[in-house]
């Protein structure tokens, strides 16, 4: 796929550099068979290729094709595709390219922006050279204590909300509660903690894909816990789940850095949560 990939470029005119991001060249990442092609091509124009939307067919036999430029558009961005666009193609072979065509000048805009950038072709040596690619822009950041205080806030807070859905029966409002704010605090407090005890030099991964790699085999298990079915004790269970893991990581990255964990939240929520859970479905009062 690669010669492929590179073959295209050499023997189209239109197609001046092409250089690659993401995992393939991310030496820290172990290879598998599931990785994507993040290839740009670097065009005197777009517009000849829109034109032809058949030309990618080169790479091999489409099983699907997503064009997420096309979809901003219609959802109301303002995207200037004689600048840049993006194929999202998944092939009968397995493999998969996220390819994007893209103008010298808008080139000139992003090029290394991102540490994980390998210059591949260059025929008229407009790509600046750049240090060998590393994940340093992918790090686990330092949280300011700003950031540590509304992440506690959001994640007790939020925990209301799935509350009172699973005492409703609204499976879908709980769970979504749940999976996504609720879940988006304890994973940013679970990468903050992951990035003190590996002095910020690693990444967590997209949606906290390293958390089993990182994370002590304890908190990794009761990670775990925290996903659920879609029975009602069940989604319970993970909750408080939740709740024991994200006060041991909070209780140690606010520890580390001198900031205050915000117990008296932590104690009422925790209590607010038992009662819910114990309300019987025609109860007129919470407390």
């Amino acid at each position: 796929m690669m010669e492929r990939i590179l073959r295209v470029a050499k023997e189209n005119v239109r197609i001046r550099a092409v250089y690659m991001n993401g995992s393939r060249v991310n030496p820290r990442v172990p290879k598998d068979i599931f990785q994507d092609y993040d290839i740009i091509y670097v065009v005197t124009e777009t517009l000849s290729f829109l034109e032809n939307p058949d030309w990618i067919r080169v790479f091999g036999d489409l099983l699907i094709l997503q064009e997420p430029d096309r979809i901003d558009r219609f959802l109301g961005q303002d995207l200037d595709f004689s600048r840049c666009y993006g194929y999202l193609m998944l092939f009968s072979d397995g493999n998969r390219i996220d390819l994007h065509i893209q103008t010298k000048e808008a080139t000139a805009a992003i090029y290394g922006t991102d540490s994980l950038t390998l210059p591949l072709l260059d025929k008229d040596g407009c790509l600046p050279q750049l240090p060998p690619p590393s994940d340093a822009g992918y790090h686990v950041k330092q949280p300011e204590k700003e950031g540590y205080d509304s992440c506690c806030n959001e994640f007790w807070w939020c925990l209301q909300n799935v509350a009172k859905g699973l005492w409703r029966e609204e499976l879908p409002y709980a769970k979504g509660m749940f999976e996504g704010p609720v879940r988006a605090m304890l994973d940013t407090m679970a990468a903050w903690q992951i990035g003190l005890r590996h002095d910020f030099n690693v990444s967590a991964g997209k949606l906290g894909k390293y958390f089993k790699k990182y994370l002590s085999p304890a908190d990794w298990e009761l990670y775990k816990k925290t996903y659920a079915g879609a029975e009602r004790d069940a989604v319970w269970e993970s909750v408080f789940a939740a709740c024991r893991l994200f006060r041991s990581l909070a209780k140690e990255v606010g520890a580390y850095f001198q900031y205050v964990y915000p117990a008296r939240e932590d104690e009422n929520m925790t209590e607010y949560l038992l009662r819910v859970r114990a309300l019987p479905p025609d109860a007129k009062e919470i407390f």
